[in-house]
């Protein structure tokens, strides 16, 4: 059998198929041109991420697919629902990246609370000349310890969320529709294990007391914060956004920004992807990057092996 990983795939990936006799494709293959390659080759198995799209119309002209997997969590470029009916296998890596992108969340929250998102563009540029001064303008940054760090979404990403955020001594406030509580574990290098239960908050009290806030919640089909939530926070908030673009009205957030109302928001997805708008990219009260969130060395790695693992199982 011949699998197509258009996106890439990690080699312990790779030679886990190929162990198991499977013919992997490791190559890049335009949007407008991935039908004909698909039947020109013969492709069983198309392995895709978020820069690929597998939508109805080429379920329907690849009749030689028999599975569709999405190396990463979100799978909003595939029609699963479609590919189901037709009888199609569709797959991903839930758990994979959950660290990875838990650990991005902080790495916009550390950046934005002492200002380096702003500090690292102005250095370059004026290091040398306005060293004193930028180091007045950017001293008054805060700690985050001690500070409440309110979770939209409390799923496996979430959940990483606040352990990190316990870890460094953040209070949790979690909200998720789904569930009234969870447990979860910190576990220590050492071995040791400390249990939290943290009870679900509703939105409203969410809004009201975070110093922070994150969303980690899949794809949705209305914003999670609009104009309206935005409205119910605390001034002077922090947002970040490691999940679906789609989730934050960029509008509503570059605005609250102006108005003093959001003091900066850390963005690592985009409404517009791959083109976010340039109001976003030339704002300095962001710290942005390029939907790297799952985009670590071992989450490729993690992601590699679960989705060959599943592969085997479903196709050998």
């Amino acid at each position: 059998m011949k699998i197509l990983a258009n996106d890439g795939l990690s080699k312990s990936g790779i030679d886990a198929l190929e162990k198991e006799g499977f013919e992997v494709l490791n190559t890049k293959v335009a949007q407008n041109q991935l039908e004909n390659y698909i039947n020109e080759h013969n492709i069983d198995a198309l392995i895709v991420k978020s820069l690929t799209e597998v939508r109805d119309d080429l379920i329907d002209e690849c009749p030689s697919l028999k599975l569709i997997a999405f190396a990463g969590v979100g799978m909003d470029t595939i029609d699963v629902d479609y590919a189901i009916e037709k009888g199609l296998h569709v797959i991903n890596a839930p758990e994979a990246s959950t660290i990875s992108v838990a650990e991005m969340v902080f790495a916009h929250l550390f950046g934005m609370a002492r200002f380096l998102h702003s500090a690292n563009r102005e250095m370059p540029l004026e290091g040398d000349s306005r060293f004193r001064e930028l180091k007045k303008t950017y001293s008054n940054g805060t700690e985050l310890r001690g500070k409440k760090l309110g979770i939209i979404g409390f799923g496996s990403i979430g959940q990483e969320v606040a352990k990190i955020a316990i870890g460094i001594g953040m209070e949790v406030i979690a909200m998720d529709e789904n569930i009234d509580s969870e447990s979860i574990t910190l576990d220590f290098f050492n071995g040791q294990k400390i249990n939290f239960n943290i009870e679900m908050s509703s939105k409203e009290e969410l809004l009201k007391d975070a110093d922070f806030i994150t969303i980690n919640v899949p794809d949705q089909d209305s914003y999670v914060i609009d104009t309206k939530e935005i409205e119910e926070m605390k001034d002077g908030v922090g947002i970040i956004n490691t999940s679906r673009g789609g989730n934050l009205n960029e509008v509503a957030l570059v605005n609250a920004i102006k108005d003093g109302k959001v003091q900066f928001a850390g963005l690592d997805v985009f409404e517009s992807e791959p083109t976010p708008e340039i109001q976003l990219l030339m704002n300095p009260d962001l710290s942005l990057s390029p939907h790297i969130g799952a985009g670590t060395l071992e989450a490729e790695e993690r992601v590699g092996i679960e989705i060959a693992n599943q592969i085997i199982k479903l196709l050998k």
